[in-house]
């Protein structure tokens, strides 16, 4: 019998529903000048004013003013698109501008500019897998499925350690020939577990070894460091890594991604991923908008300090109510519900009954048995705000089943 196409979709479709994690989407929209509070456009056409606890925008750069001037400056001098890929037509000052701010904020020689974090991890580990005869990547077994992606796409051999244990990852390194090229391919701030990679002792193993480090600092950028550089940053290691990959679209409040390195590594992504050749190029008003979120960033501290106070206040709270929470070392808070209805259900009581918009966590993002609420306490936020959060979670921890039920 020919295959009736509409109705295996169907049950397809029907079959994570029943799972309980089909995906519903928010429609949000946010108020300038008013984050983290946003409209939220409800399915049956009725609007109210919502609270976010969920946005990767961790600083509320999204909204400085200083980001708004720059997109509107670049929107009235160059208009709204960039008119083609970056090979033909599509390179602007913006571009030029924009990646040598990022080289100088990483120290390296160069950096290169994508459409997203997404398409930077996916086509930089694919080309330099690609471009290293008989390479072996070694990757974290909780990396980015955009890393995954790209290591995949290499089409060479890939060596998976257990997530942050570096006794793991040297066993695996000193089972390979020495004389083979290696990629280290790990992340700085995790995001669904909230911990941070031993970067330090990564490099080290990368030196014993001579193997290549690619960090993904895409949760690390902007927060860390003391101007923003990251997580390696952070922890005097900037000059180890060797490739360095980053985005826009969260703690700098934009849109995009990016790389940094040697000139040489650059230019070879830069010249092989499809992913950026094929690609049209981010458009002018996007751009200038991230070197100015940047480039602040760089000698300001407030938005940080801010929102260290908040996750500290948050998950002093938490902790307090015994709330279960996974303990990370970072911003971010992601609290355990364990089962992908329950999840659901929370994420609906919060924005039915209190105003507060968080997106259920379920399966693939995370492993089955894992669903959660990641919860994010930006530099925008109140301390009212973080209060009262904590005690809505303490509220429904203690009084409604759905909360109860993964004690």
């Amino acid at each position: 019998m020919a295959i009736n196409y509409t109705e295996h979709f169907e049950t397809r479709l029907r079959g994570i529903k029943e799972e309980g994690r089909y995906r519903v989407f928010a429609t949000l929209e946010r108020i300038a000048g008013r984050f983290p509070r946003a409209i939220y456009h409800a399915p049956d056409g009725s609007k109210k004013e919502v609270t976010i606890w969920c946005s990767n925008d961790y600083l509320g750069m999204g909204q400085h003013p200083k980001v708004l001037q720059a997109a509107h400056e670049a929107l009235d001098n160059s208009g709204a698109g960039a008119g083609g890929t970056r090979n033909i037509s599509g390179t602007t000052r913006y571009h030029v501008e924009l990646e040598d701010s990022l080289a100088d904020l990483h120290q390296k020689e160069s950096a290169l500019v994508f459409s997203s974090g997404y398409v930077a991890n996916e086509g930089a580990l694919s080309v330099l897998g690609k471009l290293l005869p008989d390479c072996v990547i070694l990757s974290d077994s909780l990396n980015h499925a955009s890393m995954i992606h790209g290591i995949k796409d290499s089409k060479q051999e890939k060596m998976i350690y257990r997530h942050n244990d570096v006794e793991h990852l040297e066993d695996l390194l000193k089972s390979i020939d020495s004389k083979r090229p290696k990629i280290i391919a790990f992340e700085s701030v995790y995001s669904m577990e909230g911990d941070i990679a031993p970067v330090k002792e990564i490099c080290d193993l990368a030196d014993k070894y001579n193997a290549l480090t690619y960090l993904d600092e895409v949760h690390g950028v902007g927060l860390y460091g003391q101007r923003g550089g990251g997580v390696a940053e952070e922890c005097g290691q900037l000059d180890r890594v060797d490739v360095i990959e980053g985005t826009f679209g969260k703690a700098y409040g934009c849109m995009g991604g990016f790389i940094t390195g040697d000139e040489s590594i650059v230019d070879a992504v830069r010249s092989f991923a499809a992913s950026f050749i094929f690609t049209t190029s981010l458009p002018p008003s996007v751009l200038a908008a991230a070197k100015a979120s940047v480039e602040h960033l760089k000698v300001s501290d407030i938005e940080r300090q801010k929102m260290r106070k908040n996750v500290k206040q948050f998950k002093s709270r938490l902790t307090d109510s015994g709330l279960p929470f996974m303990q990370g070392e970072s911003h971010i808070v992601p609290l355990v519900v364990g089962e992908p209805n329950c999840c659901r259900e929370v994420s609906d009581i919060l924005m039915r009954d209190y105003d507060i918009y968080v997106q259920p966590i379920n399966y693939p993002t995370v492993p089955k048995g894992t669903e959660r609420l990641r919860l994010t306490a930006s530099a925008a936020h109140s301390v009212e705000d973080v209060n009262h959060m904590a005690d809505v979670l303490q509220d429904l921890w203690q009084s409604h089943h759905a909360l109860r039920a993964v004690a």
